[in-house]
């Protein structure tokens, strides 16, 4: 139990009166030993959770929650980074703080965390409870303008970016929905499970953020960019130009050519209006057919079976779900956590033909049998939203990679960069990809630092994560190809660690229960295997 503080050193005697002046009492709440390097100590005071760090001979006091969902930060979460020295990780969405101004280093958190005043005293910590003085940017490029077209994670993140280092010039966000910026993943992972009027995604950035920062969101469909002028026009006529283009356009939901795909009843996930129509339509008594073996089929999957409809998922070739990504045995425990739950895989056949007369009523696979049901769900992958580039902007000169292509700042071109699912960059010698949401904050971020002409930062190793009845499941890896996988823990139980091999090489990580190791994973992949991953069998 943690031991109620006792005030040491009390406000200044001159303080007018105690409701016009902050509370400057100091409170002892440990001994300087028990805040140990490495580890976070946590501590109550008037109600506030703090965090204490120590480095060194000094110890820090911040905020003890992360404020994007607020998670507490206690524990084995103080790490070192090469990029920005000591930091507090989340364990939740692994947003990165500085342990010495509090300020995000690394997503997903749009605000940082307070720091309170500190003082040793014989061994003691006194800790206050009003926060030091936020550290105010020097004003910058206040002549420049940025246009920044689409509604994401990666739009949000440059914009927090952009204003949080000092960016005083214009800037203007242009998306097709009529929400700011909101948290994407909560819509397959069950938030219509409350019913439509409770589809109601956490807002990245709200509508005050907006206005305090004088930034200008503009709804409408863009339909071409001259790069040259710098120059969109919307599909309503309008037109705007900037100094700046940042894409952070994102894919929409393929859908595969079959007949029948347009009949009422067939759906896919992205936005939240989809969100709200399933809500809507699909109740307890339905029986739902969804296509496709990625991890929104299962979100969906797990969340339609909590609603109590039927759900069937149609993976061809896909005995096992997540296996050519998570491994066998990984993916087993998927399969059987689905099953356990009532949903039914059918792997043999695909599907060609949905039918119906004005509704679905149904799909045929290609063995012959049909199988009824309401809906239809088709979770197949996501294509680029690229269509009012030029064709030979940011194209992969070998056509095996969708999207748009940008170098190692995030620039296609000069004054025109893109970010998140959208942008295809190289790594390691490779183009790839990256289809998640912290990912996309990161290149977000990474793109208004060039803007910014700041210096360039190492690209964090991508990080996703799952929840499916109940049981989370974290990835941390490239999408490298591997050979072995190594397990620590117990798989059954959701609780273990899977390093995936390829050689003596540790390419990536799968975790259940493991939130704070894959914090520190987070900030430092290489040193954590190093030192935390058992990488033979002994």
């Amino acid at each position: 139990m943690e031991k109620a503080p006792q005030p040491v050193l009390g406000p200044d005697a001159s303080a007018e009166t105690p409701d016009q002046q902050p509370d400057r009492t100091l409170y002892d709440v440990a001994a300087v030993e028990d805040v140990r390097e490495g580890e976070v100590f946590s501590v109550i005071i008037k109600e506030q959770s703090i965090a204490l760090v120590r480095v060194g001979g000094e110890v820090h006091a911040l905020g003890g929650r992360c404020p994007h969902k607020g998670a507490p930060l206690r524990g084995r979460l103080h790490c070192y980074s090469k990029a920005h020295g000591d930091v507090i990780v989340c364990p939740w969405h692994k947003a990165v703080f500085g342990v010495r101004d509090g300020r995000v280093k690394e997503p997903v958190a749009f605000s940082g965390l307070p720091v309170y005043p500190v003082r040793l005293v014989e061994g003691r910590v006194l800790v206050g409870v009003s926060p030091l003085p936020a550290r105010v940017p020097e004003p910058c490029m206040e002549d420049s303008s940025v246009l920044v077209l689409g509604g994401g994670a990666a739009a949000a993140s440059a914009i927090y970016t952009l204003r949080e280092e000092g960016f005083a010039g214009s800037i203007i966000l242009i998306g097709d929905e009529s929400l700011p910026p909101y948290d994407r993943p909560s819509l397959s992972k069950g938030i219509f499970l409350g019913g439509p009027d409770k589809v109601q995604p956490p807002l990245l950035l709200n509508d005050a953020f907006f206005a305090h920062h004088e930034i200008t969101r503009v709804q409408g469909t863009i339909t071409s960019l001259d790069c040259t002028a710098k120059r969109v026009e919307l599909a309503d006529g309008r037109d705007y130009s900037a100094d700046h283009v940042l894409i952070t356009t994102g894919g929409r939901p393929a859908k595969p050519d079959l007949p029948g795909i347009e009949l009422t009843g067939v759906m896919t996930m992205h936005g939240v209006q989809d969100a709200r129509q399933i809500a809507e339509e699909i109740t307890g008594e339905q029986a739902v057919v969804l296509i496709g073996g990625g991890l929104t089929t299962l979100e969906l999957a797990s969340a339609l079976r909590q609603k109590g409809a039927g759900v069937t998922v149609i993976a061809p070739e896909q005995v096992i779900p997540m296996e050519a990504q998570w491994g066998r045995e990984v993916g087993r425990i998927l399969l059987r956590l689905h099953a356990d739950n009532g949903v039914a895989f059918i792997t043999d056949s695909e599907v060609v033909n949905i039918y119906g007369k004005d509704h679905v009523e149904g799909i045929e696979l290609d063995d012959g049998m049909k199988l009824p049901c309401t809906h239809v769900l088709v979770a197949v992958g996501n294509e680029p939203c690229r269509g009012f580039l030029p064709d030979d902007v940011g194209t992969d000169a070998d056509g095996g990679v969708s999207g748009i292509v940008v170098d190692e700042d995030m620039r296609v071109l000069p004054g025109i960069y893109a970010a998140g699912d959208v942008a295809a960059f190289q790594h390691e010698g490779t183009l790839c990809r990256v289809e998640h949401w912290r990912q996309a904050q990161i290149e977000g971020r990474a793109a208004a630092r060039t803007i910014l002409g700041l210096s360039r930062q190492p690209m964090p190793i991508p990080w996703y994560w799952t929840q499916q009845f109940g049981k989370k499941l974290e990835y941390m890896g490239w999408g490298e190809p591997f050979d072995r996988v190594l397990i620590e823990g117990d798989l059954s139980g959701f609780d273990f660690m899977a390093a995936y091999m390829r050689g003596q090489k540790v390419v990536a990580l799968v975790s259940a229960g493991r939130s704070s190791a894959m914090a520190r994973a987070a900030v430092d992949f290489d040193g954590f295997v190093a030192k935390e991953v058992r990488t033979s069998i002994v």
